[in-house]
């Protein structure tokens, strides 16, 4: 790790590159004791971020996964959407693990605030959908940040100020409770604020100004994405996308940053390729093969425990996140998940008729015709667990790692090869 560290500035982002789920907390966790702050730019609890420590799993939602380490400060910025409640709950959760806290979290006064109607709605929605149902988790994320930009939304500062917030709940309840016939209670929803206003108004902080004061003081900071790539409202497959822009640049605007200020970018990406939900998904193996690393792998979503849908390594899609993000470097994870797979297959290019494809198309006659370009690779039976050298990887797997680093245009500088946040090998 440390020529890995070495090689890394004052200030790292960490992105998903794939469909999330790509295995970002353990990095984060595993660099984040060298960093003094880590920061989380978009999405809410619908991201899912699992640390195994010595056996022991810790899932994080809305908190940076970094705060495990006891010196660390987490920054939740302005681009998320904060659920309160899950929020008091998961602090309070480490907490009763003998972690201190709340005195580390800086909360920004803008994020704004998932509200049950928010849940109610998305249900709602989901369902007149129909058979055209994008497969959201239904936390709310959609319409609270549908409410940021139709600005109705009700911020975190709003706590401040009970006469405003009982206010913009009234009318967010009356407004959107006409429009999708729903008995919504704004009084309820209040009650429920306040029931954690004291323990979330110490958090409330100008994480702008804390952030950039904090770069100036020569502080390092680790920016820690959510979901991935493929995900993100503008260069995803929308509509099967979230709600929020978590590419590089959703980090910037996310957390009032400077492009600048980013020194870095590791681009973290399975040895393999799953997505939850609906949605194009050009490379998907569905026979046993695919029910194989599914099972091997505990491809399950740490926030919904839905299963995920598993492929082959798609380096059309993870080119396409380098390229966007300007990505310096690749975390592969799960590699050993791949073990005793006689032979291993990387799509490295699309076709439409004869027309070269460099993202995955979001029609359905587009991919019903899409062709893809394969390159076969024979497997390996050895187990990974323990290995800590590039070198001691059977050769199989040592190719198949150099293939990917062709394929996509980026180095790999850390494998993941177990569960364990100790289970990296850092590649020269």
């Amino acid at each position: 790790m440390k020529d890995f560290l070495a090689s890394l500035g004052q200030n790292v982002a960490i992105l998903g590159t794939q469909w999330g789920d790509e295995g970002k907390g353990k990095l984060v966790d595993a660099l984040s004791s060298h960093f003094d702050i880590v920061c989380r730019s978009a999405g809410g609890a619908n991201a899912g971020h699992t640390i195994v420590v010595n056996g022991d799993k810790f899932i994080f939602h809305l908190l940076p996964s970094a705060m495990l380490h006891p010196n660390t400060i987490g920054v939740i910025g302005n681009g998320t959407v904060v659920e309160i409640a899950e929020l008091a709950k998961e602090i309070k959760l480490l907490e009763d693990k003998g972690l201190e806290i709340s005195s580390r979290v800086k909360l920004s006064l803008r994020a704004h605030i998932i509200l049950n109607y928010h849940k109610e709605i998305d249900a709602a929605l989901e369902e007149r959908k129909g058979s055209k149902k994008v497969g959201t988790t239904q936390r709310g994320i959609g319409p609270a940040y549908t409410d940021k930009f139709a600005r109705i939304g009700i911020r975190c500062e709003d706590l401040l100020d009970l006469d405003l917030l009982k206010e913009k709940l009234e009318f967010n309840c009356a407004f959107h409770g006409k429009n999708f016939d729903l008995n919504l209670d704004p009084t309820k929803e209040l009650e429920e604020l306040m029931s954690y206003r004291e323990m979330i108004k110490p958090l409330l902080t100008d994480t702008r100004k804390f952030l950039n004061d904090s770069i100036l003081d020569g502080k390092k900071v680790l920016f820690e994405g959510a979901q991935g790539q493929q995900l993100d409202i503008d260069h995803g497959t929308y509509p099967f996308v979230t709600s929020s822009s978590i590419c590089l640049g959703g980090v910037c605007t996310g957390l009032g940053v400077s492009p600048k200020s980013i020194s870095d970018v590791i681009g973290i990406t399975k040895a393999y390729t799953t997505r939850v939900g609906s949605g194009p998904f050009p490379s998907e193996i569905t026979d046993e093969i695919g029910q194989y690393i599914q099972k091997k792998g505990v491809e399950f979503g740490a926030t919904t425990g839905r299963p995920r849908r598993c492929g082959w390594f798609d380096a059309v899609v993870v080119r396409n996140a380098v390229e966007t993000n300007g990505i310096n470097t690749i975390n592969l994870t799960k590699l050993d998940v791949l073990s005793g797979l006689k032979e291993l297959k990387i799509a490295q290019r699309y076709f439409l008729d004869d027309t070269e494809l460099f993202t995955v198309p979001t029609t359905r006659k587009a991919n019903e015709k899409l062709r893809i370009e394969y390159e076969t690779f024979p497997g390996w039976e050895e187990d990974l667990s323990g290995i800590s050298e590039f070198s001691k990887l059977p050769q199989n797997a040592q190719n198949y790692v150099l293939a990917i680093e062709k394929f996509i245009g980026a180095k790999v500088g850390a494998i993941g090869v177990g569960p364990d946040r100790g289970d990296l090998i850092f590649k020269k």
